[in-house]
C-alpha cells in the first residue's frame, strides 16, 4: 500500500514542481525552493520508512496528506496556466463576420438570386474578396461588385432602393448605430461567413523591466476576439525598477491619422479598432513616437466584475452626478464602487460638465484604483483568483512567464507602485472634420493640441528612462 502511495505522491510532486518551475510560479522570496525542499523531504522520509517497514501508519498519513497538497497545488498551477493560455490564444487571432444583406422587404432570400452586390472594395478589399471567394466555392455563384466608397454609402443606397444588396462587415455595426436609429431593422442577412485572421505578435520588449501596454476597452457582445471599435484607449507605461506606472488616456474621439485599413487618413481614434487591435496600436505608436510592447483588449463591462473579486474600490469623484446606468447617485468626494456602480461611473458622459473628457477621467480613476488594489501585496498573492475572474473578458499577448516575472518581482520587493495618469487635450467640434470610415456623417471629433501630445509623449519617455 505504502509503495503505491509513494509512487503516486512522487508523480504528483514531480509534475507539480515541473509546472511550478516551467512557469516561474511562486518564484519570489525563495518560496518555490522552500516548497521543493518540503516535497522532496517528505518523499525521502517516506521512502526510508517504507524500505525499513517502520511507522507504516505515520508514513501512510504523510503520503495521503502531502499527495492531497500536491494535487491541490497542481490543480491551481494548471488552472493558472490554462487561463493564461486562453487569454493568449484569443489574442492570436481576430474574428470578422462578413455578410450579404438585402432590404427587409426584399423577396431575395438566397445569394444565388443575386448577380452583384455593392461593396467598398478599396476600403475593405481583403475581407470582401475573402467573402466573395467563399460564396463562389460554397454556392457556385460569382458575384460582381459595384464599387462604393464606404459601408455607409452602401447602406444608404440599400435603404433608398438604389441597390438590391450589399456586403456588410459587422465591425462597422457600431459606426452605423451612431448615425441611424435601429439601422439593423432595415435589412436582413441572407449569407454570412466568419473570417478568422492571425494577429502578428509584437517584438519582445528590449528591457523586460520597462514596457508599454496598450489597453483597448470594447463594449461588444460575443467573443472577445470579435473586431469592433475601441471606446477606451489607454497606454500603461510600466517601470519595474522605479515602481512607477503612468496611464496615458487618449480621447476616443481624437482626430488622428489611422494606418493599415484606415489608409493613413484622419478619423476618430475609436474607428481604428474596426481594422484590428494592431491598427489601434500603430496609431498610438505613431502619435506619441513610442513602441508598444504588449496589448490587453478587454470587454469593459465584464472586466469591471474584477472589482468584486478585489473587494470593491474607492475613487475620488470631482463632480456630483446621477448615472443613466443603474440610476446611481455619485456625490463629490470619495465613493466606494462595486462592479455595477463602477459601470455606471465609467459609462456616464451626458451628465458630466465636459462630456467625454470627464468620462475618460473617470475611466482612468477606476483603472488606477484597480491597479492600486492589484499591485498591493495582499491582492498580488491572490493572483490565481484575480486572473480567473478576467479570463473571459480579456485577451493579451503578454505570456504567462512574463506575467509571473512581474508578479514575482512585485512580491519580492514588497514596494507599492506609484500610479499616475495624464490625458491629451484638444478642441472638439461636430461636423467640421471628415471621417474616413463615415464620410457622410456629421460626427463629433477632437483636434488634438500638438503641445499636449508632445507633453504626454515626453512624460511616457521620462517614466521609461527612470526619471
Amino acid at each position: 500500500m505504502n509503495y503505491a502511495l509513494l509512487v503516486l505522491y512522487a508523480l504528483l510532486a514531480g509534475i507539480t514542481m515541473y509546472t511550478m518551475y516551467a512557469h516561474q510560479i511562486l518564484a519570489f522570496r525563495h518560496l518555490n525552493v522552500v516548497y521543493t525542499i518540503v516535497l522532496v523531504a517528505v518523499f525521502a522520509v517516506c521512502l526510508a520508512s517504507a524500505l525499513r517497514k517502520k511507522k507504516k501508519v505515520l508514513t501512510t498519513s504523510l503520503l495521503v496528506i502531502f499527495s492531497t497538497i500536491a494535487a491541490i497545488s497542481l490543480f491551481a498551477f494548471k488552472s493558472l496556466v490554462d487561463v493564461a493560455h486562453n487569454m493568449n490564444e484569443t489574442a492570436s487571432y481576430s474574428e470578422i463576420e462578413m455578410s450579404v444583406v438585402v432590404p427587409r422587404n426584399s423577396t431575395v432570400t438566397d445569394v444565388t438570386e443575386l448577380s452583384s452586390v455593392q461593396a467598398p472594395t478599396e476600403a475593405d478589399g481583403s475581407n470582401i474578396d475573402t467573402l466573395l471567394s467563399h460564396i463562389k466555392s460554397d454556392k457556385g455563384v460569382d458575384l460582381a461588385t459595384e464599387k462604393v466608397d464606404s459601408y455607409q454609402e452602401a447602406y444608404e443606397n440599400l435603404i433608398n432602393g438604389s441597390s438590391k444588396a450589399m456586403v456588410f462587415n459587422s465591425a462597422y455595426s457600431s459606426l452605423l448605430e451612431m448615425s441611424y436609429d435601429n439601422y439593423e431593422s432595415n435589412f436582413k442577412t441572407i449569407y454570412s461567413y466568419k473570417i478568422k485572421q492571425s494577429i502578428k505578435e509584437n517584438e519582445q520588449a528590449s528591457n523586460s523591466n520597462v514596457f508599454n501596454i496598450y489597453i483597448s476597452g470594447i463594449d461588444t457582445y460575443g467573443s472577445i476576439s470579435t473586431v469592433s471599435r475601441s471606446d477606451v484607449n489607454l497606454i500603461l507605461t510600466v517601470n519595474m525598477n522605479t515602481h512607477k506606472i503612468l496611464i496615458t488616456e487618449t480621447p476616443r474621439d481624437a482626430y488622428v491619422k489611422i494606418p493599415d485599413g484606415g489608409a493613413d487618413q484622419y478619423d476618430k481614434l475609436t474607428h481604428a479598432g474596426i481594422y484590428g487591435v494592431e491598427t489601434s496600436e500603430k496609431t498610438l505608436e505613431n502619435l506619441y513616437g513610442i513602441n508598444i510592447d504588449y496589448y490587453a483588449r478587454l470587454n469593459f463591462d465584464s472586466f469591471l466584475k474584477l472589482i468584486d473579486a478585489l473587494g470593491g474600490i474607492t475613487v475620488y469623484n470631482s463632480q456630483a452626478f446621477t448615472s443613466l446606468h443603474g440610476n446611481y447617485e455619485f456625490p463629490v468626494g470619495n465613493v466606494t464602487l462595486d462592479s455595477d456602480k463602477a459601470l455606471g461611473f465609467v459609462r456616464e458622459r451626458y451628465s458630466l460638465e465636459h462630456g467625454d473628457y470627464d468620462r475618460g477621467n473617470n475611466q482612468m480613476k477606476v483603472i488606477q484604483a484597480i491597479l492600486d488594489k492589484i499591485t498591493s501585496l495582499k491582492s498580488v498573492s491572490n493572483y490565481s483568483t484575480i486572473i480567473s475572474n478576467v479570463q473571459d473578458s480579456i485577451q493579451t499577448d503578454m505570456k504567462l512567464d512574463t506575467m509571473m516575472k512581474l508578479v514575482n518581482s512585485q512580491l519580492d520587493s514588497g514596494k507599492k507602485f506609484t500610479v499616475t495618469s495624464q490625458e491629451v487635450t484638444g478642441t472638439g467640434s461636430t461636423g467640421e472634420l471628415t471621417s474616413y470610415a463615415m464620410p457622410s456623417s456629421s460626427l463629433y471629433m477632437i483636434k488634438l493640441d500638438d503641445a499636449s501630445v508632445a507633453k504626454a509623449s515626453q512624460a511616457i519617455k521620462d517614466v521609461m528612462e527612470g526619471k
